[in-house]
């Protein structure tokens, strides 16, 4: 090749005409070379099928399923479990797989093999997807995509029970849990009502009451206490004026002694003067009950009285004026000691009333720290009892949602197209690209090697080359000097040469045809 050449079509044409069989040669061997090649290659058949998500069968507001995953989702964990070792090694042993592979070499390595030939899972849309086993059998390709689509199936199922059932059993769990908690918090909720009865927000206006009334009481023990006083010097004036009387003396006689009141005496003043009390007051007034606790406390002594009666004593006689006004005394003393009884029982009920009040005002003083306190442990214990509502609701949807796998009812694979039956090789077109190849090849290579011979090539092929290259000028020509019947025998050997490069053209391409044909 000169350097500085520059090819117009023409050239190219003539350069093409001049090689043609370099060219016709071996794109005839490539076409028919690469169909023997195609012939040699295995027919593989590829059988289909494919799988349909059919939606719960009851209503998602009655009963809500507790597998929400995709089916993008679902499918690699079921892929997983289908591909492993032991699946495929079941399968290669029911159908009696790769018998030629299992003999030359190991099973790892069958296993990857068959992995190679299943395509799929391939999701058709969002509620399907495509499932195919390539073999050399097409029977056996049929019969393993049925097996395939089987287990897809039945390893769908098996997934979405156990997940139920995983979620129902962690849900139960978790319940147990929070019921535990509930439990220990409704302990230390009543323990502190109990520790602190009568100091909870909820007992104050009770307290309160209790205060408003324990005052009340106190007031009339007071206001009772006071008029008993009253009577008490009252009567002690009276005493005092009954013995300032001077006596008349009589003559001896056998009569009670002028000494102290007895039990019987002060009972019956005390009788008397609690009919007194209740045309004056009702049966409810501090007076009229604390005169009564007196006459009950005299009536006991009087009965003690009576068991061991007291000697009688011998005194002087006295006249009537004097007896009565001994007897005047002795009324007037039994009252006294009623009137102190009195004044005794009411002092004690009103330190009792006033450490009732002073109680009820420590409950009251301490209810603002037992409410920050009770707040505290109700805050935790209403979380607890939502807790274990909130867990509880789910635990009966998923008890719910198990059931509903158990029973077949909810989400699950049905096959729409069952596994097909291949009428012909898959991989026909894998041989049609294997002709089109060696025939490309083969027209390549005889380009090349037409382009090499012309690389070689150093000569001129016309003036104007010489004048382009050289830059020089063409002093002569010196033609070719060729006879007439020379130049018409060389025009039909040229004649001659293309259609017979062109017949081995269509030759070598019927006979690629009808090999291929033949496949």
């Amino acid at each position: 090749m000169l350097p500085g050449r520059k090819y117009t079509p023409d050239d190219i044409l003539r350069i093409a005409l001049r090689g043609k069989w370099l060219i016709v040669l071996p794109f005839a061997v490539g076409i028919i070379g690469s169909q023997f090649a195609a012939r040699r290659l295995p027919h593989l058949y590829r059988s289909e099928t494919l799988i349909q998500v059919m939606p719960q069968q009851i209503p998602e507001s009655i009963v809500k399923s507790t597998v929400t995953a995709r089916l993008e989702e679902r499918l690699p964990a079921i892929s997983e479990q289908i591909m492993s070792r032991s699946r495929l090694e079941r399968i290669i042993s029911d159908f009696d797989l790769y018998r030629v592979e299992r003999g030359r070499g190991v099973m790892e390595d069958v296993i990857t093999k068959m992995r190679a030939d299943i395509k799929g899972p391939t999701l058709v849309g969002k509620e399907s997807f495509r499932l195919n086993y390539v073999s050399h059998d097409p029977y056996v390709a049929q019969q393993v995509t049925a097996r395939l689509a089987s287990l897809y199936i039945d390893e769908n199922r098996r997934h979405r029970a156990d997940q139920a059932e995983e979620t129902n059993k962690f849900l139960e769990q978790q319940l147990a849990d929070a019921k535990r908690e509930l439990l220990e918090g409704e302990r230390k909720l009543a323990d502190y009502e109990r520790q602190h009865a009568g100091q909870l927000p909820s007992e104050r206006p009770t307290n309160l009451q209790a205060i408003a009334n324990a005052q009340m009481q106190l007031q009339s023990v007071s206001e009772s206490i006071n008029r008993a006083r009253e009577r008490r010097l009252l009567v002690e004036r009276e005493l005092a004026d009954a013995r300032t009387i001077s006596p008349s003396p009589v003559a001896p006689e056998a009569s009670p002694s002028t000494g102290p009141p007895t039990i019987t005496q002060q009972l019956q003043a005390a009788r008397a003067r609690l009919e007194a009390y209740k045309l004056q007051y009702t049966a409810d007034h501090p007076d009229v009950r604390a005169l009564e606790r007196s006459i009950r406390d005299l009536e006991g002594r009087a009965q003690e009285e009576v068991r061991h009666p007291a000697q009688p004593t011998v005194a002087t006689a006295v006249s009537p004026a004097e007896a009565a006004r001994q007897k005047r005394i002795r009324d007037l003393s039994a009252e006294l000691e009623v009137i102190d009884h009195h004044i005794g029982a009411n002092q004690l009920e009103e330190s009792n009333l006033k450490s009732r009040i002073s109680d009820y005002q420590a409950k009251v003083d301490a209810v603002p720290t037992r409410q920050a306190e009770l707040v505290e442990l109700t805050r935790d214990y209403d979380t607890l009892r939502k807790t274990y509502n909130d867990l509880l609701t789910k635990q009966q949807d998923a008890k719910l949602g198990a059931n509903l796998e158990r029973r077949e009812g909810a989400e699950q694979f049905q096959i729409l197209d069952p596994a097909s039956l291949p009428e012909k090789p898959y991989n026909h077109l894998l041989r049609m690209e294997v002709a089109a190849g060696g025939a490309l090849g083969g027209l390549l290579l005889g380009l090349a090697l037409v382009a090499f011979l012309e690389y070689r090539d150093s000569s001129f092929k016309s003036e104007q080359e010489i004048v382009r290259i050289l830059n020089l000028p063409v002093l002569a020509l010196v033609p070719v000097l060729v006879q007439e019947h020379e130049r018409r025998v060389l025009q039909r050997r040229s004649i001659f040469g293309l259609a017979l490069a062109l017949v081995v053209v269509i030759v070598s391409s019927a006979a690629a045809f009808a090999l291929w044909r033949m496949q």
